[in-house]
């Protein structure tokens, strides 16, 4: 049966002390909460990765922000997946469209960071989602569909289980701009229906999918109550506890 899912992306933001005193709001507002219907997750940059995870109890837990594609070596400012296993860190955020767009990481590129997160123990989130041109166009289910094929469909049945969907429409992120609840659904359900083609409907059943696309306090009731949204990818409402909590309890 698949997982609800929060997690908090904080991308490059927050100084140490910050993100650790932030870190601690969260904790405090998710033990309070009690009795919760999702997990909670909370990617910090990683400088602030072990910090962060002294930081919080067993209801939160941390998650890396990206892996490099390679085990070791030469890699000047790279920081392997077996780094992160070694530190605590049980996920990692793969293929988020910022890191596609701004670093021109290509679905090879991707489904080689997902192998070496896979092969060191770790559960891999991993982002897919169209461009605005691309959803004007209407080509956002070829979109969707290629990104999961090429950089994902490579792995056994066994290693799907260790996944997590994030769909982030790129036109939605950090815009003010959210796409609807029937929109996202539309996309989820076909995520859904995509994979089952692959790995079989009780694999596509059990696999959660998360909305990435400007998700907030105020509008993640509406989305999580859609059949086949399991959760939110946060970005800039995981930045402040009050906000963040308003999301993780939307359930």
């Amino acid at each position: 049966m698949r997982k609800y899912i929060v997690a908090g992306n904080w991308k490059m933001n927050k100084r140490l002390s910050e993100g650790v005193r932030l870190a601690e709001e969260i904790n405090v507002a998710v033990e309070k909460a009690g009795a919760l219907k999702c997990d909670v997750v909370i990617a910090p940059p990683f400088l602030h990765l072990t910090e962060v995870s002294k930081a919080v109890g067993n209801k939160v837990s941390v998650a890396a922000q990206n892996c490099a594609a390679e085990a070791s070596g030469a890699y000047t400012g790279e920081v392997s997946a077996s780094m992160l296993q070694s530190a605590g860190i049980a996920s990692v955020i793969i293929g988020h469209s910022e890191r596609r767009t701004f670093y021109g990481e290509t679905d090879a590129v991707l489904a080689k960071k997902t192998g070496q997160a896979l092969s060191c123990g770790l559960k891999v989130i991993f982002c897919i989602g169209e461009e605005l041109s691309q959803r004007d166009n209407g080509r956002y289910f070829d979109i969707v569909k290629s990104q999961i094929e090429n950089g994902l469909f490579h792995l056994s049945a066994d290693e799907w289980k260790n996944i997590v969907i994030a769909y982030e429409p790129v036109w939605a992120i950090g815009t003010g701009r959210t796409a609807t609840s029937a929109q996202a659904q539309e996309v989820h359900a076909f995520i859904r229906q995509t994979i089952a083609g692959k790995y079989g409907q009780p694999s596509a059943d059990d696999t959660t999918i998360l909305y990435g696309g400007s998700c907030n306090e105020n509008n993640a009731k509406e989305l999580f109550a859609q059949p086949d949204i399991d959760g939110g990818l946060i970005g800039g409402a995981s930045l402040t506890a009050e906000k963040f909590i308003g999301i993780v309890t939307a359930f």
